[in-house]
């Protein structure tokens, strides 16, 4: 198996495109940290995965080409891009510029193979569904933790008049021609609006999407279909009308920049009691997060397109409980609760959007953080220090959240099964190694 993603020059300071022709199974590089740097300096954020993964395949709806500008270079990127090739998308992605070729389209179904490998994938059941009545699609895998159902996506299909089957583990899709409906969420689902969205936009008729995520991946995806000639109200909100058209148009877009790899990085400045200035970011989009901050005792000064954190000495006990956008990400509890190992008093961290997303936890306490989970709340007990171990990555923010902890931690830590954070942070080792972070990317033989 061929696959291209971005990973260091293990010799030079900057990124390339690396072309890797081992199986991921048999192939694995870890991170090695020497902790106790400040991180200081700036820090250009990368567009967002989880709008990219939305707006790749929206391009399904209309025949021709499609460039979306600021895509990153992620294996998630590389997994949606290599499943749109197999139904006949032509993909080209030479920089940050992703072009898709939707003129020849000659398959309707998505393997198992590729979902497996991430959840996203089941995004292009809405589109092939809209468009040519059909849809082949494998129940989703990619993620390590929670059962996260996709029942909210088929019930919308149904809704629009498509007849769902299931057969073998996958889901078998089938309408003439879908017809608008009335669509009620009983919990904001950033997937199940984004599907429904994409399937509505040819449906014929008015659909009306009720309790819709308002995330800034979905008024993306949204603007996206407005580009292509779709016609929505309400873009922004938790209520969309959709007044279906007959066929969209190829169109061009420009991705927002991933608000959760921001957080990641001020988390890690905060961490280390370091200076970081983030460029190419929208505030407007962290609004909760740095708040958080601010609370803990950081600086925070924003401007249109940049923020700057200036940490201080010791970092104070901040609570956070996740809530759906704008409160704060489920998508930064990992990172905070690596910032609070650290911090002075005990902080109580709830998850109510996913129960069971403490994954991080055990491989955190191998570094010596103090955490007591009971259900779906963590208390951590602030520590002057943590202590370098070798640890595991579970999933990709557990991952970014081990990093953290690395960066804080004497002496040094061993981050294994970095494939993890490769899907969601571009280049993410030598970002931190400019801001100061002694970080090295190299093979590991562990699996």
């Amino acid at each position: 198996m061929l696959r291209t993603l971005l990973c260091s020059e293990r010799i030079g300071p900057v990124a390339g495109t690396v072309t890797i022709t081992a199986d991921a199974q048999h192939h694995m590089d870890k991170f090695i940290i020497r902790g106790g740097n400040r991180l200081s300096g700036s820090v250009a954020v990368s567009g967002a995965k989880n709008a990219s993964l939305a707006l790749m395949p929206a391009t399904l709806l209309a025949d021709g080409v499609c460039r979306l500008e600021n895509t990153p270079r992620l294996r998630d990127i590389t997994t949606m891009s290599t499943l749109l090739e197999t139904m006949g998308v032509e993909v080209r992605h030479p920089g940050t510029i992703i072009e898709l070729d939707t003129s020849n389209i000659r398959s309707y179904e998505a393997p198992y193979d590729l979902v497996k490998k991430m959840r996203a994938s089941f995004y292009v059941l809405g589109p092939l569904l809209g468009r040519f009545g059909y849809a082949k699609v494998s129940y989703p895998g990619g993620c390590a933790w929670g059962p996260r159902p996709v029942d909210l996506h088929l019930k919308a299909m149904q809704k629009l008049g498509a007849e769902i089957e299931i057969e073998a583990g996958y889901v078998i899709a089938k309408a003439d021609r879908l017809r608008g409906a009335d669509i009620s969420f009983d919990i904001s689902s950033v997937g199940a609006t984004g599907n429904a969205l994409m399937a509505a936009v040819l449906a014929k008729g008015t659909t009306v999407i009720r309790n819709a995520a308002t995330e800034p991946e979905i008024t993306q995806l949204a603007l996206f279909l407005q580009r292509m000639g779709a016609h929505i109200d309400g873009i922004g909100g938790n209520c969309l009308v959709i007044e279906g058209v007959e066929t969209l148009h190829s169109a061009n877009d420009k991705n927002i920049p991933d608000r959760i790899e921001a957080g990641t990085y001020l988390a890690a400045a905060a961490a280390t009691g370091g200076e970081v200035r983030l460029e190419r970011v929208d505030p407007s989009q962290l609004t909760v997060v740095l708040s958080k901050f601010r609370e803990a005792g950081c600086e925070i000064e924003t401007g249109e397109d940049h923020v700057t954190l200036r940490a201080p000495e010791r970092l104070e006990a901040v609570n956070v409980t996740t809530a759906i956008y704008p409160g704060f990400p489920t998508d930064m509890q990992a990172q905070w609760m690596a910032m609070m190992a650290v911090a002075q008093g005990s902080t109580v961290v709830t998850d109510t959007v996913y129960f069971d997303r403490f994954n991080h936890v055990p491989e955190l306490q191998r570094l010596g953080a103090h955490i007591d989970v009971t259900k779906n709340t963590a208390v951590i007990h602030g520590l002057d220090r943590l202590t370098g171990a070798t640890v595991m990555s579970t999933d990709l923010r557990a991952s970014a959240s081990l990093l953290i902890a690395g960066l804080v931690a004497k002496g040094n830590t061993e981050v294994l099964r970095v494939y993890h954070i490769d899907r969601g942070y571009e280049a993410i080792e030598l970002k931190l190694r400019d801001l100061g972070a002694d970080i090295q990317r190299v093979d590991s033989e562990e699996y």
